[in-house]
Parts: structure tokens; sequence; C-alpha cells
């Protein structure tokens, strides 16, 4: 078998047994045996070698990236072997190992990971066509043995197939001889992957050699660190996911109550971000030093998927409230019909008054339409809703309640009722939208549901802040918002940028049932009195105006007719950038 050896051991349970010829002892147990009660004498390349694979353990439990963990276990492998190449294989549901990362410096390869190179080499069996396990591949009897195999030389080794590696020799130049393939076992003692090691080199003459034992134990030793981590890593990306996952499921809940609103929770996290980007972007100003990492990022985006979670207890009939009078039904529908009655009553008056022989009875019937016909259409324009309801109307809506005597309906006492209820005058004399004040009350306690919600939930430390970014929305900066009157200077920039994207958000969206989407230079308006009534923070609204995040966002969003040309002189508070 010449150079040939074959090391074959469970993996990581130090022990060995022989497949081939027995190897030499390793540096270490040649060395003599101390003396009772004196330290071990361990070689200085072997204490090195030590401390670098600690070193490794601690960049393995701390790398967050999927992609640039598995490059790092690759490339720790092959340093302290120092091997030429090195490939990481992962189990897959499909029962093959993939193929995660390829390397060889030899050979200019680097495939996979964080490389961005796919890999095109195809998925490795763990079983036959039959179901039964594969044996001929070395990776693939790693996999099912739980075992670590050391080859000196694949072309003289027995028992495996290695025509795929021949082949690729054959067509590179390269000539593969010493492997080291090695399972990767996680917490539970179950094999994730395996990681393979190619043509250890002499660190002195360069030359190929065998992997030594001790090569042997520092890659398993490697190899158990890495499942571990990478383990971890994923379970950890798994359950942010699912938590993401349930975000979405919740904002979908919400969705699906009202057709009106289906999209707001979607949107207002994308313009909070945008923002919250131009904010660290831009180097002028008081906020020029606002920086975020890719943690707070994460953070700031949950938060905004988050931001009206309460909302699942809000009633539908309150958000979906298109006119003053809508509840189940839009009720000027009733009051139509009684105007109609109305006009029947004086359609009869007016064909007695002719039997009577009463003069002009005709012109008198003519004038009384012409008075129903004006207040019915009042009363439909009032229920429509508006930015504002004037004093004189309030007090006509009273009037024509009490004008229209009509007898289809009477109280208990047998009088003919008023024309309108109390909750109609109520409703119809809103001063601004369509909500009661009780409505509002009932919309506005969803921040509070929101906020409870949340700050019932065990965040994590890189999560700890989304119950005061996703319940500070509706704060204002003078301390008159809700749910807690906070004011400027005792919330995050994160929870102020959120609470202008939710107002912007609102103003422009054309799927609410009470109004239609203002257009940019009309929300930009009423966003620049906000800024000068201390409603929102008034070095967001500038960083808003100087990077034209207001833009950016129409043009992603907005329907184009809604995109007009803004007159920044004529925005209210608007100051132009000063460097």
């Amino acid at each position: 078998m010449g150079l040939m050896r074959l090391y074959e051991r469970p993996a990581n349970d130090g022990m060995e047994s022989l497949l081939g010829i027995i190897p030499d002892l390793s540096e270490i147990e040649r060395l003599p045996a101390p003396q009772r009660g004196q330290p071990a004498i361990v070689p200085e390349t072997h204490r090195s070698r030590l401390e670098q694979l600690n070193h490794i353990g601690v960049a393995l439990s701390r790398e967050t990236d999927i992609s640039r963990l598995l490059d790092t276990i690759v490339m720790a492998a092959k340093s302290l072997t120092n091997a030429d190449g090195g490939t990481l294989y992962r189990a897959t549901a499909e029962r093959t190992l993939k193929f995660e990362i390829v390397r060889n410096d030899s050979l200019g390869i680097a495939m996979g990971g964080s490389t961005g190179v796919e890999i095109s080499f195809p998925d490795v069996a763990l079983y036959d066509e039959k179901g039964e396990p594969v044996h001929s591949n070395v990776v693939a009897y790693a996999y099912h043995h739980d075992i670590s195999l050391n080859i000196a030389d694949a072309y003289t080794q027995r028992g495996f197939d290695f025509s795929g590696t021949r082949n690729f020799d054959e067509k590179t130049g390269y000539r593969s001889k010493s492997f080291l393939t090695v399972p990767m076992k996680n917490h539970e003692n179950e094999i994730i992957g395996v990681l393979q090691l190619l043509n250890a080199t002499d660190r002195v003459n360069g030359a190929v050699v065998p992997f030594s034992p001790q090569d042997q134990q520092l890659a398993e030793s490697l190899a158990s660190q890495a499942a571990i981590a990478l383990t971890n890593r994923l379970l950890i990306n798994q359950l942010e996911s699912l938590f993401e996952t349930f975000v979405n499921v919740v904002n979908t809940a919400i969705d699906d109550k009202s057709p009106y609103t289906g999209a707001h929770c979607d949107r207002v996290p994308l313009l909070t971000m945008m923002l919250a980007e131009a904010v660290t972007d831009c180097k002028i100003g008081p906020l020029k030093d606002f920086s975020m990492t890719e943690k707070d990022r994460r953070e700031l985006r949950m938060a905004g998927l988050l931001h009206d979670c309460g909302k699942v207890t809000t009633p539908v009939h309150v958000v979906d409230k298109a006119t003053k009078l809508q509840t189940i039904y839009d009720r000027i529908g009733a009051i139509d019909t009684r105007f109609e009655v109305v006009r029947r009553d004086a359609e009869i008056a007016m064909l007695r008054a002719k039997l009577d022989g009463v003069p002009d009875a005709d012109r008198a019937f003519e004038a009384r339409l012409a008075e129903i016909h004006e207040d019915r259409e009042f009363l439909r324009v009032c229920n429509i809703g508006g930015e504002a309801m004037r004093d004189q109307d309030v007090e006509r809506v009273k009037q024509i309640s009490s004008k229209y005597q009509w007898s289809d309906v009477r109280d208990a006492g047998g009088n003919a009722s008023d024309f309108l209820t109390a909750n109609e005058i109520e409703n119809l004399t809103i001063r601004r939208g369509t909500l009661t004040d009780g409505e509002r009350q009932v919309i506005n306690h969803h921040i509070e549901v929101t906020s409870r919600m949340l700050d019932a939930l065990p965040w994590p430390q890189h999560l700890r802040n989304v119950p005061e970014y996703a319940g500070g929305h509706h704060e204002r900066m003078d301390g008159k918002g809700y749910p807690r009157g906070l004011r400027r200077e005792q919330m995050s920039v994160q929870a102020r940028c959120m609470g202008i994207a939710d107002i912007f958000e609102a103003l422009t969206a054309v799927d609410r049932p009470y109004k239609k989407g203002k257009t940019l230079s009309e929300s930009l308006m009423i966003l620049g009195q906000f800024k000068l009534n201390g409603h929102i923070d008034p070095d967001l609204f500038d960083v808003f105006m100087w990077e034209k995040v207001y833009l950016k966002y129409a043009r992603q969003h907005l329907d184009p007719r809604q995109i007009d040309e803004v007159d920044l002189s004529k925005i209210p508070g608007y100051v132009p950038p000063s460097i």
C-alpha cells in the first residue's frame, strides 16, 4: 500500500481503529511521559494550533451570518491542517449532502458561501434507488457510520469510488491525494454535515503529505465546535423567521378585516425605513450624527411591522366607516326614504288644497319640493365627511330635524317623531371626518392595545426597543399625543420617524373609504403645518424634505396622478438645507 494510510475512527470519541496499516505515533505520542506531578510537555507548534483552535471557536460563536460562518469553518480547517482544499457539505431533508463551500488554493477555486459564486455540482446521494445507504462515496460513508476517514492517497485506496476525483484531476491537471473527511454532529448527536479537507501540505517543503493524527484531532474538534455554532445560528435564524412570519400573519389578519387599509401595515414600515436611512445618510443638520447598525435596522423594521398590531381588537364597522351615517349599511338611504314620505305628504297637501280651491297650490308645491330637495342634498353632502364643518352647517342639520314633522313614525305618546334621531344628528354634525368622538376613541384605543401586547412579550436584547418604536407613532412632539403624552425629548429618533411615516402614508393612501388620496403637494402642505404646530419632529421633517424621501416614496407607491409639482417655497415650515 506504500505511503497510503487510512485511519478510521468514530468522530470525536478519542478511540482509533485500524482499516489499513497501524499509523506511527503522533508527535505528542512520541514525547516522554511526564513524571508524576509534572505538567505534560506540549510542542510549541501544537500549542499554537490549540490556541488558534480556541480563537476559531470564539469567532464561530460570534458569527451571525450563515454564509460567512460556513466560510470561516472551511478556511479555519484548512489553516489548522495546512490543507490545499476544503469542502463543506450540509445534510438536506431530501437525504443528500449538498455542496455549501468549495475551496482550492492551487486551482484558485472559491465557490459558495459569501463568494456569491454558485456551486453547480450535484448533491451527493446518501441512498441509492433501492433506498439502501451509499457506502462507496467517502463523504456518504462518513455520514452513515459517524466516522472520520483519513486517506493518505486516494489513487491507491481500495473500497471507495474515486472516479469522480480522477475525472476532475484529468480536466484540471490537479493531483488529489490525501483526504480527511469528518462528520459534523450537533448537540443532539445528529449529523448535520460533513467537512472534507484535501491535500495536506508539508509546512517546510510544500509537498503533499497525509493528514497526521494530530490534524485529524484538530479537524474533529473544529467540526464539533462548528456544528454547534452552525446549529445555534440556524436555530436563531429559524426562530427569527418564525417570529417575522407570525408578525406577517397578524398583519394579514388585520388587513383582511378591512379591504380599505390592506396595505397600510406594509407601507408604513417601508416609509419608516426610507426616512431612517435618509437621516443616516444626511450629514447636515441636528441629526447628522445619527446612524444605524444592521441590528438597529432589523429592530426598526420589526417595530414597523408591529405598529398597528392592536387593531386586531378594533371593530370592523368603525375601521370601515366610510360615511358619517354608516354602520352595517349607510343610513343616508333611510333618510332619503323619509324625504320621499315628506314629498308624498306635500303632494297630498297640494292636491287637497287644489280640491279646496286654494290659489297657487301648484306654485307652493313646487317651492316646497325645491326646499325638500335642497335639504336632502345638504344632508347627503354632510354625510360624506370632510376636513371641517362650519357652525352654520351644524345648526342647519338641527333645523332640518325639527323642520319636518312626519306622521309615519310616532313616539309612545302618539306624537310625530323628529325627522332625525339624536344619533343621526350626532353623526351628521361630526366636525371633521366620519367618526364620532366615541368611535375615534375606539380607533385610538388600538395603540394602547398595541403597547400592552408588545410590552407583554419577552423581547431579546437585540429587539428590546420594538415596543417603544412601535408604540410611539401617535405621540406628538408637544406632548399632546397618545397614549402616553410623551414629548419629543422623551422619544427616540426611530419612534419619531414612524410617526411621520404613519401620517404621510395616511394622507396619500387611496384605499381609505372616507377620503380620496391627497396629492403630493397637498400632503406636504399638511405635513408642514404639523411641523409648525408641534405635531411632528421638525428636524425629521427637514430631512424628509431635503433628502426628497417624499418623492422616492411617491414614485414607488402613489398613483401617478397624485404626483404633482411641488413648490417648496409654499410648503409651511420648509427651510432650505445649509452646510
